[in-house]
């Protein structure tokens, strides 16, 4: 009996015994996975501290690539054009892309451009302070020290930090150097000739007479022109050139930034500034927009809403074409839409000078037919005034384009205040839904929608307006929308002035 004891309680012993190993082996794997945890995470942190290093050390490669992204910066990188323009407010991150790009463009390595070997560029600020100040510490903070050749300083300290800095040299990834010469307005024009160069950026903007210069030092290597701006000075050459595009240059692009663009502003500081500023200065400010020198025609027209991509338009929204005839003058032509709701399309344009009926016509049958308008040949309304004959004329401009293919009504509401007003509602809609959208293809519509303005006695300058004519030719023939009450009292008063006027001249 005892013996079985004894055998049982050296069994129970040996059990505990290898119960007791387990247990150990177990808590030595616990031991050993917590160390390996903690060795992992230790591992970890380093890692994101020597990425945090490396991204401080190379800005430029980990610019826009966080979870945060200015939108519109990798909008203005990935354009093509070769005339580039960011119009922006303060602090909405439009130098940050201009000091990015140059810093592409000199290393060779630019994201959506092809960069085929060393480059040599100019950054042009209005005076040398403003360039030390703005221009040359960006593009030294998208500079990796690795990648500086060399610095050339016109004085100041040895080093770029306090000094004025002529160039910097800059190591590319084809093995060669690249070099970008710092430039001032202030030497004057004379000292912005003779270079050949692949690009310029403008940092703010330059006199006309040195931009013109610039175009000519990029001329031979098709080089490119860049420039981000606060519009300060109003509506100056860069506005007629660059935002109304007024030699239609397919090359020239421009864009504007403002506040909320800018992902790192905190949203409780933009409203509580824009809460503190006038609206002129809110709109130049904030939102980069040119100061207004003199009242717009259409202040209603805003690019971003009106201004739409083109698609397939249904057969049956197609309505009739609108014409302003010219001669030496542009003849505008543009096709009409109207969908079901009233609201009204522009879908094509036809917008030359210097050409006789047969030719324009030829034109419009073309673009009627590319465009798959149903009705052909096509009917449009046009200038009474087209119904005219002269003594110098067998025939009149409205039998010669029905001879040669376009059936043209004349008959058409010519009332200027009138037209406006329609112009006005189709633009600002009903109940803030805007009832007018134009193709983005129509680009002196567009042009002319944004450059219109009124000149003396109230009444709109007679320049640059012949789409503008032919569109209200076209919406004379629309229904009447009502306008917000803020805008039909302004329009009330400008009717009082013409009205007052008549009285004075009677």
């Amino acid at each position: 009996m005892s013996t079985i004891i004894a055998g049982g309680g050296a069994d129970i012993l040996a059990d505990n015994a290898e119960k007791g190993k387990r247990k150990k082996k177990g808590e030595y794997r616990r031991v050993a996975a917590d160390e390996a945890e903690e060795t992992l995470l230790r591992r970890l942190v380093l890692n994101r501290k020597r990425l945090a290093a490396y991204k401080r050390k190379n800005k430029l490669e980990a610019y826009n690539t966080g979870a945060l992204v200015h939108e519109k910066q990798v909008a203005f990188h990935k354009c093509l054009k070769r005339n580039r323009w960011v119009f922006g407010g303060n602090r909405t991150g439009k130098t940050e892309c201009g000091a990015a790009e140059t810093a592409y463009l000199l290393r060779g390595n630019h994201p959506y451009r092809k960069v085929r070997g060393a480059v040599t560029g100019w950054a042009v600020s209005v005076s040398y302070g403003a360039g030390r100040e703005v221009a040359q510490k960006k593009l030294l903070s998208y500079l990796n020290p690795d990648w500086i050749a060399q610095i050339g300083m016109i004085k100041g300290a040895k080093s770029s930090e306090g000094g004025i800095v002529d160039f910097i040299a800059v190591k590319n990834v084809f093995g060669t150097v690249s070099t970008v010469y710092f430039k001032s307005c202030e030497a004057g024009r004379e000292k912005f000739q003779g270079s050949s160069l692949d690009f310029v950026w403008f940092d703010e903007e330059p006199p006309e007479d040195i931009y013109e210069e610039c175009r000519m030092r990029v001329f031979d290597r098709k080089g490119e022109l860049y420039g981000t701006m606060t519009p300060l000075k109003g509506m100056t050459y860069i506005y007629d050139k660059i935002y109304l595009n007024a030699s239609s240059d397919p090359e020239v692009w421009c864009e504007f930034m403002e506040w909320a663009d800018n992902p790192y502003l905190d949203k409780g500081e933009i409203e509580r500034l824009s809460a503190a500023l006038d609206k002129q200065t809110l709109a130049t400010r904030r939102f980069g927009a040119f100061a207004d020198t003199c009242d717009r025609v259409y202040p209603e027209f805003d690019e971003n809403v009106h201004v739409i991509p083109p698609f397939s338009v249904p057969p049956e929204w197609q309505d009739t074409l609108s014409i302003d005839p010219g001669l030496n003058n542009p003849l505008s032509c543009h096709w009409y839409a109207t969908d079901y709701d009233g609201n009204v399309y522009v879908l094509a344009e036809h917008f030359e000078a210097g050409r006789d009926v047969a030719y324009h016509c030829g034109e419009i049958l073309r673009i009627s037919k590319a465009i798959g308008w149903r009705a052909m040949p096509p009917t449009a309304l046009i200038d009474s005034a087209a119904s005219q004959r002269t003594l110098a004329a067998v025939k009149s401009v409205t039998e010669l384009f029905c001879e040669h293919g376009v059936r043209v009504n004349p008959r058409v509401n010519k009332d200027l205040f009138t037209g406006i007003n329609r112009v006005k509602s189709y633009l600002a809609g009903e109940n803030g839904r805007p009832r007018l959208f134009i193709f983005a293809s129509c680009k002196n519509l567009i042009r002319e929608l944004k450059a219109y303005r009124y000149g003396a006695g109230d009444v709109p300058v007679k320049a640059d307006d012949h789409a503008l004519d032919e569109l209200r030719y076209y919406l004379m023939t629309k229904p009447q929308l009502k306008l917000p009450p803020s805008e039909k009292s302004e329009l009330l008063r400008f009717k009082e002035k013409l009205l007052t006027a008549r009285v004075k001249r009677l």
